[in-house]
């Protein structure tokens, strides 16, 4: 059974990365703890010496652990892992941009804000990403450490040029007093949640209308017709709102 599950994980992973550019990488949580994570880099990245914008995706609480297989089931993985590559015409400026995208697998729950921290040190200093254009995004509990993340001092909101957390979980009583550090940090903001999810859009409604208290404008809230669900639909580079589907939107902003 065991070497079975090893040739699943390396038939999703590590036996595609010729044909997806997709890949496993340690990744260090912290000094006690580490896991791995899915790495996508563009499809050009080994012919130039270019950098590139980041996209960190985090995951429900449902899929963390020790089995990388499962981020396959749901949002950006869902994506890699059928061939997709992760790439976004910048309205602003017309231009294509490929993304780097990693996927960490949270042990239990989600990545606090100083896991999240350690990972960007880590990818940054491997990995040629251009540092203007790091993008957060996830759901439920990895919603939780997207808005976490933001809201944990001012030296991690800066890192940060736009955010898309759907369907978070409620942050901690003292990220929820600081969103003077979204705005401070002018980090845009995409909240996503779904009129049957109840807690759940009460968090993104809250957290858009407290950014935009501090700076109006800051922050977008979709509301959808949906339960907790629908992770493989908004990460879909076809799903597009107002024209724009969540990565062009995001390369819109820089630091």
């Amino acid at each position: 059974m065991r070497i079975f599950r090893l040739m699943w994980v390396l038939f999703l992973f590590s036996g595609s990365v010729s044909a997806q550019k997709s890949q496993q990488i340690d990744i260090q949580l912290d000094q006690w703890h580490a896991n791995r994570a899915l790495l996508q880099l563009p499809d050009d990245y080994q012919s130039g010496s270019k950098r590139y914008p980041l996209i960190v995706f985090l995951h429900g609480k449902s899929r963390s652990g020790t089995d990388l297989s499962k981020l396959a089931y749901d949002g950006i993985p869902y994506w890699i892992n059928n061939g997709v590559r992760f790439q976004a015409v910048n309205p602003v400026d017309a231009k294509l941009y490929k993304f780097i995208v990693v996927c960490p697998q949270a042990l239990e729950w989600g990545l606090t804000p100083k896991m999240l921290n350690n990972v960007l040190d880590q990818v940054v200093a491997k990995y040629r990403v251009d540092t203007t254009r790091i993008y957060l995004t996830g759901y439920s509990a990895g919603g939780w450490a997207t808005v976490m993340a933001i809201t944990e001092n001012l030296q991690y909101s800066k890192r940060i040029a736009a955010a898309v957390p759907m369907s978070p979980n409620a942050i901690d009583n003292a990220n929820d007093k600081r969103f003077h550090l979204v705005a401070d940090a002018n980090v845009h903001c995409w909240y996503f949640g779904g009129t049957d999810e109840l807690s759940f859009l009460e968090n993104s409604q809250r957290y858009a209308d407290s950014t935009n208290n501090y700076k109006p404008g800051l922050a977008r809230l979709t509301v959808t017709p949906n339960r907790h669900c629908c992770w493989k639909e908004f990460y879909d580079p076809a799903f597009r709102q107002e024209g724009m589907n969540i990565y062009e939107w995001m390369l819109q902003y820089k630091r």
